[in-house]
């Protein structure tokens, strides 16, 4: 028998069979109007927020996270450079789209931690991501066996380390085997040979 959380899963991952498209268009033209990070009281994807750790007790806050598409809008050199060195596209971000919503999240709520982020919507100018934050000075979570890890004074600053799932992968230490030898401690400390 299937858990609510299949069902929610299987909409998520076959929009058009259900009515999720419609309902994402109206979100989507909701969305665009609101501000870069806004604090919202229930997850969108339910469960996707239960698989990393959200639960609905005081101490869990979410976000959502507006994050602009494409590559940076680089203007393009007058003289003095040589050809291979005007290019104006495909100059990228080193980091994910997704690592850069955790940042602005944190930095809008520096006395919180960020647990992890999932992502919730599209269109052809923005992406939206959900992010997950932990008061660490809330009695509930430092009593909690399952999250108090995260008071910890070295997951300060959590997102802006690297330290989310998403900052790892980002750092290349998600890599492992054959090939991951220069990924750690860090890519740096390797000379840059690492990923």
């Amino acid at each position: 028998m299937k858990s609510m959380y299949s069902f929610i899963q299987d909409a998520w991952k076959n929009p058009k069979e259900g009515y999720t498209e419609e309902l994402m268009w109206k979100r989507l033209k909701k969305w665009r109007d609101e501000p870069t990070v806004k604090r919202i009281e229930n997850p969108t994807r339910l469960d996707k927020a239960r698989s990393l750790g959200y639960k609905a007790k005081q101490g869990f806050i979410l976000a959502r996270t507006k994050i602009r598409r494409g590559n940076r809008r680089k203007p393009r050199f007058k003289k003095a450079r040589v050809p291979s060195k005007m290019g104006v596209r495909k100059i990228t971000p080193g980091k994910s789209r997704k690592r850069i919503a955790e940042e602005r999240t944190t930095k809008k709520y520096p006395n919180l931690r960020v647990l992890d982020s999932y992502w919730v919507g599209e269109d052809g100018r923005f992406k939206w991501f959900e992010v997950i934050l932990v008061d660490p000075n809330h009695p509930a979570i430092q009593n909690d066996e399952d999250i108090n890890w995260i008071c910890k004074d070295k997951y300060e600053n959590r997102a802006l380390k690297g330290l989310t799932p998403t900052g790892q992968e980002g750092r290349g230490l998600k890599n492992k085997g054959k090939g991951a030898e220069k990924t750690r401690p860090s890519i740096r400390a390797n000379e840059g040979k690492g990923k």
